[in-house]
């Protein structure tokens, strides 16, 4: 596997990573509108809201849409994941074969190690 690179942190999204490093995947969900965004940040930017919290998410759901780049050993497939919570997150599909992706396929959430950091999640079929 190629090596990945340690992911730049915010503070704002410090809690995410520390519970990557966990094994859980939080997504952040706004106790004003109710609505559920990623990528972490503190603003709601559905209503603008600084009301927001962290949820734990299961971190299942279904490929949207999918790129694979490269060949052979240097292949890596990019993907639109739509969790089971509606909000939909770009990450890596790995642990697969790129032709054998497919758009609704089932995936879940693995956390990969990086180079000196936060582990990374990325997605793997079911």
């Amino acid at each position: 596997m190629r090596k990945i690179p340690a992911p730049r942190v915010l503070p704002e999204s410090l809690p995410f990573w520390q519970a990557a490093d966990e094994g859980r995947y939080l997504v952040k969900k706004c106790n004003s509108c109710g609505q559920v965004h990623h990528y972490p940040r503190d603003i709601c930017p559905f209503c603008l809201s600084a009301d927001t919290v962290w949820q734990d998410s299961p971190g299942t759901g279904v490929v949207y849409s999918f790129s694979t780049m490269g060949k052979d050993d240097a292949a890596y497939t990019m993907a639109y994941v739509t969790l089971d919570e509606g909000v939909t997150v770009m990450s890596n599909l790995v642990d697969c074969d790129p032709a054998q992706v497919s758009i609704g396929q089932k995936v879940r959430v693995v956390f990969t190690p990086t180079e000196g950091g936060h582990a990374v999640p990325m997605f793997t079929p079911v």
